[in-house]
């Protein structure tokens, strides 16, 4: 499994907007979410997922509220702001010319 700290820095929120855009969901679902998106790959720990979407909602980029989950528990769901919706672009360019020169240094052919 990969772990945050072995990801490219910001990655993370990237991920997490892009779940966002998708529907909102709270912590535990967008958590499950990656992993199921992923195929396992990815796997986000509490103690990294809750401070990276405090900092976006602090940001502006997604907005909470507390509901009522599927188990009947208070839950905070998250959403995606209008703001969050042009980092998301931004942040999905950089990471797409990112993970391109990335790719294009591995795929070169050894001596």
């Amino acid at each position: 499994m990969t772990k945050p700290a072995d990801l490219v820095q910001g990655t993370l929120d990237l991920l997490i907007l892009k779940i966002l855009a998708l529907q909102p969901l709270n912590g535990w679902a967008i958590n499950q979410r990656l992993k199921q998106i992923s195929g396992d790959v990815l796997q986000v720990t509490e103690g990294s997922l809750y401070p990276a979407l405090h900092k976006l909602e602090q940001g502006g980029w997604i907005s909470a509220e507390w509901k009522q989950s599927e188990n009947k528990r208070r839950a905070k769901y998250y959403s995606l702001t209008r703001l969050g919706r042009q980092r998301l672009k931004k942040e999905a360019e950089n990471w797409n010319r990112l993970s391109a020169a990335i790719s294009h240094i591995v795929q070169l052919e050894e001596a």
